[in-house]
């Protein structure tokens, strides 16, 4: 038998009321303890301002059931960094338009003007009138006449200043009556991975002129081979910014803004490719003011001339390094001369010859011919010197070359 069968029916009932009691004791000793805990609690919770207690000789809240039941509403500001960056930027950002012709009839030789692409520019100065942008080489390519869309709509006319290929940069002209903004330009030498980064132009074109995406700065150090006539030699390297900010086409030219809403990039390109997500690139802004300099006043860039055609040694058949440029097991990279030296250009005044395998230029180690070429644009000048040392039959030798301009300029 259970413990509860050996009990009388009186006996089970005081036991059952005992029980009852002990509830009751409980429960009022709880309701007491909690009735202090919040009256201790009250003048903390009031400064918080999570409750309003009804001070002395205030108005009874009896007679308002409805007073002092709600938080005080809270006020939230919407103009965020980012918003404030925009704001300082988006009216010097607009749209390139390249205009070319185009025959009306196959049957005869009559044109007219076509619309081969669109771009982004930055306005980054307003003198004399005139207001100049910042925009890449590659949108204004092959232009027969360019429009500048204004950030009111407006279009007008833009002549260009001056251009280069390789450092994929163009300089324009507009009347500057109708700007009504100027970008700044900011220091891209003080930018840290992970900084927030703004990506602002026309993808895909003006029906989506000056959109704004964001992200942050990836890397500081990437440097993007250009291969110009595709013949699989790599023609230049493009030292770039890399940032997960969405970029796409017509972003090209725009502005990559830093949160002081200062221009720290000129959005040049991405990698498209299925499976690849936030991998876009910006030419430093530390580059673009270099180069903007004497595109302004030259037209160009000056490029100082060595006198040779270089050969990636990579691409040369490993069986040629031994047997007829005769390298030494320590070169596993340089640029080999692959046409025959001019007697009075630079390099054969000093002495170099086809078959040489150039591996530094002034102490730096020089592994492509994209790398020559960008080293003797960015670090020299035509009447300057440079120290070549290359390896000739197994031989490490050292030539001192004047450079001179190139002969096309």
């Amino acid at each position: 038998m259970g413990f509860y069968d050996d009990l009388t029916h009186v006996e089970r009932k005081n036991r059952r009321g005992a029980g009852v009691g002990r509830t009751i004791m409980t429960s009022v000793t709880s309701a007491v303890i909690g009735g202090m805990v919040v009256l201790l609690t009250l003048p903390t919770l009031s400064n918080a301002g999570y409750i309003n207690m009804v001070k002395p000789g205030a108005s009874n809240v009896m007679s308002n059931p409805t007073a002092n039941l709600f938080a005080k509403p809270v006020s939230v500001r919407v103009d965020t960094g980012t918003v404030d960056a925009v704001k300082k930027v988006e009216n010097a950002v607009v749209g390139v338009i390249n205009i070319g012709r185009s025959r009306t009839n196959w049957m005869n030789s009559n044109t007219q003007d076509v619309e081969q692409g669109e771009g982004s520019g930055v306005i980054f100065e307003k003198k004399d009138g005139k207001a100049h942008i910042i925009t890449n080489y590659h949108v204004i390519d092959q232009a027969q006449k360019l429009e500048i869309a204004l950030p009111t709509g407006e279009k007008v006319e833009a002549k260009i200043l001056g251009a280069d290929m390789y450092a994929d940069l163009a300089v324009l002209e507009i009347d500057g009556a109708k700007v009504s903004a100027v970008a700044e330009l900011g220091d891209s030498s003080t930018l840290q991975v992970g900084e927030p980064a703004i990506a602002i132009g026309n993808p895909l074109g003006m029906k989506f002129s000056r959109t704004v995406t964001q992200g942050i700065i990836s890397s500081l150090e990437r440097s993007m081979p250009m291969d110009f006539n595709e013949d699989g030699q790599d023609d230049w390297e493009l030292d770039v910014l890399q940032t997960d900010a969405a970029i796409n086409p017509g972003n090209s030219g725009g502005a990559l803004v830093n949160i002081q809403g200062q221009v720290i990039g000129i959005n040049t390109l991405k990698i498209s490719k299925e499976g690849v997500e936030g991998l876009g690139f910006a030419l430093p802004i530390n580059d673009v003011k270099a180069i903007v300099s004497e595109l302004m006043d030259k037209g160009k860039l000056e490029r100082s001339y060595l006198g040779v055609q270089p050969f990636d040694l990579t691409n040369v058949p490993r069986y040629n390094w031994k047997e007829t440029l005769n390298l030494p097991d320590e070169v596993q990279a340089g640029v080999v001369i692959q046409n025959e030296i001019g007697k009075f250009s630079p390099a054969g005044e000093a002495g170099l010859r086809q078959y040489d395998v150039i591996v530094k230029l002034d102490g730096k180690e020089i592994n492509t011919g994209a790398q020559l070429r960008k080293f003797l644009t960015l670090n020299k000048k035509p009447g300057d010197s440079v120290e070549v040392t290359y390896y000739r039959d197994g031989f490490k030798k050292t030539a001192n070359v004047k450079l001179t301009k190139t002969p096309e300029q």
